[in-house]
């Protein structure tokens, strides 16, 4: 967990003195935060399968581990300006599709894993495009902003401002099921 939460807060010169209290705290936050995302992944399932109780119980379990992870990045001064955390941004959407899901992709290849492949493949092509709109995002800082909603991909990820486009460039899916996010 250290090198994941390495990615997105510290430099490999930060890391060499970092605290146990501190690797702690990235190691915490890396938990709370997949915990967050499972119990949401379990609430829709639970959903789908008529179980609208136990669904209730996991999203407010996943609401419980963001406070919990908020908490430990605010403790690690994880969350600086909004310049800086852009920046940081761009950082980690460029490692990750430069590096880290270019081998993942390779990997899942040669074991013959179509599935782990296409969801590294979707997550590579959609981190290209996060990194671009927060390199947008940091150029226009200062200048007068321009107020839109964005629309997210249900299938892959994929992320466009202002209108769903007919159909994901990525995955082929309807721009009518895109989830608004303003």
């Amino acid at each position: 967990m250290k090198n994941a939460f390495r990615t997105i807060s510290r430099s490999r010169k930060e890391e060499e003195f970092m605290s146990k209290t501190e690797e702690n705290l990235g190691e915490a936050f890396a938990g709370e935060s997949q915990a967050n995302r499972k119990y949401l992944a379990f609430a829709a399932k639970a959903e789908q399968e008529g179980y609208s109780q136990v669904a209730r119980l996991f999203r407010a379990a996943a609401e419980a581990e963001t406070v919990h992870a908020h908490n430990h990045l605010r403790a690690l001064k994880g969350i600086r300006s909004t310049k800086e955390n852009l920046e940081e941004a761009v950082s980690g959407e460029s490692h990750e599709f430069r590096e880290m899901y270019p081998a993942m992709i390779d990997q899942a290849r040669a074991e013959g894993n179509k599935e782990a492949e296409r969801s590294f493949v979707y997550a590579n092509e959609v981190e290209k495009v996060h990194h671009r709109l927060y390199e947008e995002a940091l150029a226009k800082m200062g200048s007068a902003e321009e107020v839109y909603p964005y629309y997210v991909c249900p299938v892959c990820g994929y992320t466009v401002g202002k209108d769903a486009p007919e159909t994901c460039p990525v995955c082929g899916a309807k721009g009518k099921v895109f989830k608004k996010i303003d």
